[in-house]
């Protein structure tokens, strides 16, 4: 009797050392499922960019802030895609972009406000007479692709015919003088044009009501809307009726101080660029999409921000050496213009508005 209660005791103690060893070895394998799964979690947080790298290559990331020129378009796709590639990311750098408020990009980036910006030439060359240390670092396109433009029942096929008709813009003076030399150029009377500041409100809604018959315009932007819209346009292309007028529009800018002071900074924001921009004249469909995701407003806009991105390809680089380059005489050539025009009235070192340094050549 006795032995058989010792064997029950026996047996109850294996059960309970059985039951320990079972529940330590539940333990250690929930340890190491979980182990396990933070592993994946971790695998999941580590995200390969199209160009192969991780964005996990670089811890701390230097905040960098670029403010545009508009509201998102085409001639910022090398900068959205640069973002969502992860091209910052590889350069060291964290890039938010932001729109233009009351002040311009001029004004923003002039004090560092942010770093980078989209200007244009004559608004550095405006800035620096203004004593604003600003920067040109690159022209987004070879060549300008602006010009005026009209429906075809307004019968503008040259500068001579905005004679008798209604001009639609900013109201800025630089605006009547440039279609003043047009005119000249052309035989044309200045006199007999309508000049009407419109603002910023919608070029087709304008000339749909009659209010006016012609307006400045992209026509990698505003051309291409037409054609999607059905809408038969003349247009009179700045750069080739007057080369003087083949500036560049538009530009990467910086201040004087970010280029002496923090030149890697400056280096690596724009090497992530300019293969942005490569991207976008390999691949402007997909570019096209990048610059959706960055910018999802543009979403709307999905058939227009394709179609101009395939009419942008061939013009970022055009005939240039590589993407961005700017030429000392294209500067020199305008600059003198504005300072025959009264619009500068000072002499500045143009040399010291622009530079190719940070280009991948």
């Amino acid at each position: 009797m006795e032995s058989r209660k010792e064997e029950k005791m026996i047996n109850n103690k294996n059960k309970i050392i059985g039951n320990i060893v079972c529940l330590k070895a539940i333990r250690l394998y929930s340890i190491i499922t979980l182990i396990a799964v933070l592993f994946m979690l971790l695998g999941g947080c580590v995200k390969t960019t199209e160009n192969g790298m991780k964005n996990n290559d670089i811890i701390k990331l230097e905040k960098v802030t670029f403010v545009l020129d508009w509201t998102p378009n085409t001639n910022h796709t090398g900068v959205y895609v640069a973002q969502q590639l992860g091209y910052f990311d590889n350069e060291g750098l964290s890039v938010e972009i932001i729109q233009p408020g009351e002040s311009t990009a001029d004004q923003l980036v002039a004090t560092n406000s942010a770093q980078f910006g989209i200007s244009y030439q004559e608004g550095v060359t405006f800035a620096r007479a203004a004593g604003m240390p600003i920067v040109s670092l690159a022209a987004v396109i070879q060549h300008n692709t602006s010009g005026f433009a009209s429906y075809t029942d307004r019968s503008i096929t040259s500068a001579k015919d905005f004679e008798g008709k209604k001009y639609g813009g900013w109201g800025s003076d630089i605006e009547s003088a440039m279609i003043k030399y047009l005119m000249e150029q052309d035989g044309g009377d200045f006199s007999k044009t309508e000049i009407i500041t419109t603002g910023d409100v919608d070029f087709f809604a304008l000339s749909d009501k009659g209010e006016i018959d012609y307006a400045w315009i992209f026509e990698g932007w505003a051309g291409i809307e037409a054609k999607l819209k059905g809408k038969d346009l003349n247009y009179i292309d700045l750069g080739k009726s007057a080369e003087v007028f083949d500036y560049y529009t538009p530009v990467i800018i910086t201040n004087e101080d970010n280029i002496k002071n923090n030149s890697k900074m400056v280096q690596a924001f724009m090497s992530a660029v300019s293969k942005g921009y490569k991207y976008a004249v390999e691949s402007p469909e997909r570019a096209a999409e990048l610059l959706i995701q960055g910018a999802p407003e543009l979403q709307a806009k999905k058939d227009l921000a394709v179609e101009s991105q395939k009419y942008l390809a061939d013009k970022y680089v055009a005939d240039a050496k590589y993407w961005g380059e700017q030429r000392q005489e294209v500067w020199q050539r305008y600059y003198k213009w504005l300072l025959d025009n009264k619009f500068i009235d000072k002499e500045l070192n143009i040399d010291e508005a622009f530079t190719n340094d940070f280009l991948n050549k």
